[in-house]
């Protein structure tokens, strides 16, 4: 592209002192906005590779067959019990979000005019807002203290669910409103109704969106710990197949604990588990993305 004074040269024609100046303030303003965005990813580069490097400088050594073979025994052990916990707290309540906020996410995107809609949408954005401590007062007091249940498995991944359903009903909307209109009107035209144009044309034409949705809700429940706190509790014990009255053990809960106690024994599990979460947290977002792009193409 020529710049302003060789375009005003070659034409003949006197380009403005005042638009020559504007032009300059441009160049100036955009060379500023680039250099302070390549500095702000430089510095957050820098910053996740320095938390990968101490994760695995920290859990690499921890890792052995024990880890996953024994339950953890005070402060020393394995962490089988966690990733168990971790495992069933995690699918718990996918498995109990999942329906919930895909039937919010058509809702409010086949209806995004109506009044409810809107409330249904508003309220949604709201729950995203609210802090995770909160949301495990809320289960201590209602499922814990409320039913009698109790610490236990189901009134953790309830409590999860509750976080992570925003998500995945805004994914859910987002997905089936990027689809085009010439779909529903197709459908509509073959005198499909509104069930089957839902879930015969535009869920499968956005498979990938929102099974990606699915696993980042995922990904998330399984890096929360404070929810747990109130809700969970702790325990050295390997699940018996209880849903109420039972604690669980948890990886974000090892992290949280064991990093403050005066043995290396904690702090080699600590930092095994914090490798844990961050390899399953990455392998769940690498497959979402694998799953879209195949399913994209699909």
């Amino acid at each position: 592209m020529m710049s302003m004074d060789s375009a005003s040269s070659n034409t003949g024609f006197a380009v403005p002192d005042g638009l020559r100046g504007r032009y300059r303030r441009r160049r100036v303003y955009s060379a500023l906005g680039w250099l302070i965005c390549g500095t702000s990813f430089v510095v957050l580069g820098l910053a996740l590779l320095d938390i990968l490097f101490s994760i695995a400088a920290g859990g690499f050594p921890a890792l052995s067959t024990k880890l996953f073979t024994q339950p953890t025994q005070g402060v020393s052990g394995g962490l089988l019990n966690a990733i168990e916990g971790t495992l069933i707290l995690t699918l718990g309540s996918v498995l109990i979000s999942g329906p919930i906020g895909i039937g919010v996410g058509i809702y409010t995107s086949e209806k995004r005019d109506h009044f409810f809609a809107r409330v249904v949408r508003f309220m949604s954005d709201v729950l995203v807002g609210v802090p995770s401590i909160v949301l495990g007062l809320f289960g201590y007091i209602t499922m814990v203290v409320g039913l009698g249940w109790h610490f236990s498995a189901l009134a953790g991944a309830i409590t999860l669910s509750v976080m992570v359903t925003p998500y995945i009903a805004r994914t859910t909307e987002l997905a089936l409103i990027a689809l085009p209109g010439s779909l529903r009107e197709s459908a509509y035209a073959l005198g499909a109704s509104e069930a089957s144009v839902v879930f015969r044309v535009l869920l499968p034409s956005c498979t990938g969106r929102v099974l990606t949705g699915l696993l980042l809700a995922m990904a998330l429940s399984m890096g929360e710990t404070a929810p747990l706190i109130y809700t969970v509790g702790w325990s050295n014990y390997t699940w018996d197949g209880h849903l109420t009255h039972e604690p669980l053990g948890y990886l974000t809960y090892v992290i949280w604990s064991f990093i403050n106690e005066p043995f290396q024994s904690a702090h080699e599990l600590a930092f095994a588990a914090a490798l844990l979460i961050t390899a399953f947290a990455l392998a769940i977002t690498l497959s979402s993305r694998l799953i879209f792009r195949y399913l994209d193409k699909r």
